[in-house]
Formats: C-alpha cells, structure tokens, sequence
C-alpha cells in the first residue's frame, strides 16, 4: 500500500496538472459542471452498492472536484481552498453552538430559519422533486410547522388518497397508453396527484426516513422482481407482452414468495 497522501499533496498536485496538463488547464467552473454532478451519482452509487473500494476511489474523484474548483478561483483571486476549510470549520462549529460555544443545543433547521427571509432561500432550483419536498418540509418543522408525529401525516396521506380517487372516478376513463390530454381535468388530478405524494413524503420524514432513499429501495426490489418474472417467463415459454395479467400476477407471487 502506498503513503498515505494529505489535503496538501492532493492541492499541490492540482495546482501542477493547471500548469502541465492541456486539459486541465482549459477547464472552467463551467465547463466542470457535468463532472460534479456525474461524480457525485457514481459516489452515491457505490454507496447503495455498499462497494468500500468503489467508494473509495469516488470519494477521490469528488475530492477532485473540490480542489479543481477551488484552485480555479484562487487563480480568479476570489478565495482559495484555505478560505473553503476555514468556511466548513466555522459553519460546523456554528452548527453545534452546544459543542464550540456557550450556546444551547438546537434543531439546524430553527438555527437557519432565523437567518432565511422565506422557506426556499438558498434551495437549489436543479434540487430533484422527491429531494426538495423533504427539505421544505425539514424548513417547516423548523418553524414549528409541522405535525407532533407520524399519525397526523398517515391522516393527511389518507384524505389527499380520498381527494384523488374521487376525483379519478369523474374523470373521464381513457385506455392505458393515451396520450394525456392536458385540459382543466388533467391539471386538477395533476395537483391532487402531486399533493398525495407530497403526503407521503412528510409521512417518510415523520417516520425518520428519507422518501428519496425509500423510494430507491422500492425501484431496486421492483427491478430485481420484474426481472426475475421476465426469466422465469423465458424459461416456461411465457411471452412477456402478450401474456395475461393472471399469468403475470401468478409469477408476480411466485417471485415474491
């Protein structure tokens, strides 16, 4: 196994690809963009993989995102990967004012709410839906709105079902694989639909559980299912596509048993 390296010998070798590295002296903050963002799925990937090598040389990969971003402000003179740490320790220490300070132990969320002018500030726009309902709700709870526990949000999941069934059962029926026809009927069960899965969000955050990384165990285990259906249908002869929903619900069981 090699040395292990430090935060030091990872920035000098950043600053010396800008200088003797064509590529990597062309880059900009915005031509880094897609790399973040693709580096931080391959990190979460490996993480749900539970693969400690893969993760590891993602965590290096982020990490290099990092230092590439900072070191192209330093040569901007806006700041520099120095001022980038001394910003973590500050806000971390301010986090736990219980732990660096004489300060009480309070939720994050009161603590930023009392420096946000509304809910959204400082939510990015790109956030995923599933990911910014959790977090607005987060910044509600902080401000005291918000249900004393998991029971009034099961309520809430159950009447926005109530809202959207009836509303379903007066619209209009159409075959599956329709075109959806974007009129006033359309728009309201959009919204109904909308507010049911914001429901079940709020009820995953009451039952201290992120709705996004549920919803990735559910998409996982139906994944595995179907296709275990889809092999188990090649092997008796079942055609996929043009079998019954009996027959597909029969595997379905088998499958799950």
């Amino acid at each position: 196994m090699s040395q292990d390296a430090g935060l030091d010998d990872t920035l000098d070798l950043m600053h010396d690809l800008r200088k003797r590295c064509d590529w990597d002296a062309s880059q900009t903050h915005e031509s880094l963009r897609p790399y973040l963002i693709e580096e931080a799925h391959e990190l979460d990937e490996a993480i749900q993989l539970g693969d400690d090598p893969l993760m590891r040389e993602e965590l290096g990969d982020v990490l290099l995102q990092v230092l590439f971003h900072s070191v192209l402000a330093e040569e901007r003179g806006a700041f520099t990967f120095g001022d980038v740490a001394s910003g973590l320790i500050t806000k971390m220490k301010g986090r736990h004012p219980h732990l660096y300070g004489e300060g009480a132990r309070e939720p994050w969320e009161r603590m930023k709410s009392k420096r946000r002018e509304s809910l959204g500030d400082g939510l990015p726009v790109a956030l995923p839906s599933l990911h910014r309902a959790q977090r607005l709700q987060d910044r509600a709870a902080g401000v005291g709105f918000d249900w004393p526990d998991w029971r009034g949000a099961a309520d809430k999941v159950a009447e926005e079902l109530d809202e959207a069934r009836e509303l379903l059962n007066d619209t209009v029926k159409r075959p599956d694989g329709a075109p959806p026809v974007h009129d006033a009927a359309h728009d309201r069960i959009t919204e109904e639909l909308g507010d049911l899965l914001f429901s079940c969000v709020n009820l995953c955050r009451k039952a201290q559980v992120h709705a996004s990384l549920a919803l990735d165990r559910a998409n996982t285990k139906f994944q595995h299912r179907i296709e275990e259906v889809e092999r188990l249908a090649r092997t008796r002869g079942i055609q996929m596509g043009t079998a019954s929903l009996a027959e597909l619900d029969a595997l379905w069981d088998e499958v799950k048993l």
